[in-house]
């Protein structure tokens, strides 16, 4: 049996107003009033498609999984590095196990989410082992664009496995068709969409419902069987539109999410289908449908393990984990949508030495700390020697990962003359329950409530971007209990 044996997802915790985005632009296009209603997630300045990728991984399989899966699968149209394979750094970031993992990034359409799945389907059915597909996504807009108030950020994972499944695929069908609903050309940062109506009627009526009625001839399932329908699209009406062209029920249709994360290009199908995992019941049918291009219909049958098992959060946990934002002009800056004067101390070479990167990258990448085999000390950055002034041993201490461990706040500074995208730069030591200490920038810092004594967790986030020659580094950051 092949299908989900776990999954999870992550949403930015900030959420940014669509009244704001209307309030600022309508005088130039009042049409956007009528979008207004609700909110969307935001990225933090330090957030991008693989940090949020590395948050859904440790939604669904734990901050320092254990097991290492056969394969890895990024799917993304707004990754960082156009010549550098993404998901090797998710895959460090994850501190998989190198030894026999096939990475893959696949991108360049908005069902690049699901054609992973189905690529993730093949592997677990060769035998090869469980395949991990991440989807995520932060693409830019235009100001004062219907798409400034409809995209969102986020991202989701699945684990595609054999043998006690949460729920088993019952079938599948990909069907590629040159529709272009929109595009983004190289070397451009936003996308070109056509015209909405014909869309939907060219588009969305008529690709879907011939992948969709392929597969339901393919498996023998009634429409009207159908209990949770995951159609992604930015049209709201879409949805319920092919329900009752398919004859799916009405109550199968899945809220999109519109108003309250946006659309997340090719992480919302699977998005969508781990809040649908969420509330399935054993026997639920689960019909998944990626459009873009053509279309991908997946179809799932819940198993009994589907109420013994749930993510660490999930989309229900990081809904209600949501902050307001109707700062609109931290959105422009946090994108680089305004060309701001940062200042002197923003005016320095961010040069990213690769040869250090690489050797340090167990560190950097991994959150790699070292435990003393002789006195059991837990300390980072591993060194050859223990700290423990009671052992001070040479050379006897192995990899320990620290990047699933809690800590608390020792002592911190908010800077404001270190320049920082989101004054003031906060940075402070941080003693981990296990052990350890190290001095780590702090992000996503409520000043009402932070203070001395603080429980963190850590997370990948981004620590420098180099605008000049296009770099980002990544490195660890702790971020508050919430």
């Amino acid at each position: 049996m092949i299908g989900i044996t776990a999954y999870g997802a992550y949403l930015p915790r900030a959420r940014l107003q669509k009244q704001v985005i209307a309030d600022a632009n309508a005088w130039f296009d009042s049409g956007l009033r009528g979008l207004a209603k609700g909110e969307k997630t935001m990225c933090n300045w330090d957030e991008d498609a693989i940090t949020m990728a590395t948050e859904a991984c440790a939604d669904a399989l734990g901050r320092a999984p254990d097991r290492t899966p056969a394969a890895l699968l990024l799917a993304s149209t707004s990754l960082p590095f156009a010549d550098r394979q993404n998901s090797v750094i998710l895959a460090e970031a994850m501190h998989f196990d190198p030894a026999n993992l096939r990475t893959l990034d696949v991108t360049c359409s908005q069902r690049a989410g699901t054609s992973a799945l189905l690529n993730a389907v093949d592997i677990a059915a060769a035998g090869r082992g469980d395949a991990l597909v991440v989807a995520s996504e932060h693409r830019l807009t235009k100001c004062a664009s219907r798409e400034e108030m409809l995209y969102g950020d986020g991202a989701a994972a699945v684990v595609i496995g054999a043998g006690d499944v949460l729920a088993e695929l019952v079938g599948s069908v990909s069907q590629p068709v040159d529709f272009i609903d929109h595009y983004r050309a190289e070397g451009r940062d936003y996308d070109v969409g056509w015209e909405e109506r014909w869309v939907r009627d060219e588009g969305y009526m008529k690709i879907v419902p011939q992948a969709v009625q392929a597969l339901l001839a393919q498996t023998g399932v009634e429409a009207a069987d159908i209990a949770h329908f995951v159609m992604p699209t930015d049209q709201r009406q879409v949805p319920g539109g092919l329900a009752k062209k398919l004859g799916i029920p009405d109550s199968a249709v899945t809220d999109n999410l519109l108003q309250s994360v946006g659309i997340t290009g090719t992480a919302h199908a699977m998005l969508l289908l781990a809040q649908r995992l969420e509330e399935a019941r054993p026997g639920d049918l689960l019909l998944v449908v990626g459009f873009g291009q053509g279309c991908d219909a997946l179809l799932f049958r819940a198993t009994s393990r589907i109420a013994e098992w749930q993510p660490q959060r999930g989309v229900s946990g990081w809904l209600a984990a949501g902050v307001p934002e109707t700062n609109y002009n931290k959105f422009q800056s946090f994108n680089d949508l305004i060309d701001k004067e940062l200042g002197k101390r923003a005016d320095v070479d961010k040069t990213a030495f690769l040869s250090a990167m690489y050797r340090n990258r167990a560190l950097t990448n991994s959150f790699i700390g070292g435990k003393c085999t002789k006195c059991q000390t837990v300390q980072i950055p591993r060194a050859h020697y223990c700290v423990n002034p009671e052992c001070g041993a040479l050379d006897t201490q192995e990899a320990y990962p620290m990047a699933g461990q809690r800590g608390k706040v020792a002592t911190w500074t908010a800077d404001r003359l270190t320049f920082d995208f989101n004054p003031p730069a906060y940075f402070g030591m941080v003693v981990f329950d296990c052990g350890g200490r190290l001095m780590m920038d702090l992000t996503e810092v409520d000043p009402d409530t932070f203070d001395t004594g603080a429980e963190v967790s850590v997370h990948f986030r981004i620590k420098q971007i180099d605008t000049q020659r296009g770099f980002r580094k990544y490195f660890w950051k702790a971020v508050p209990s919430r």
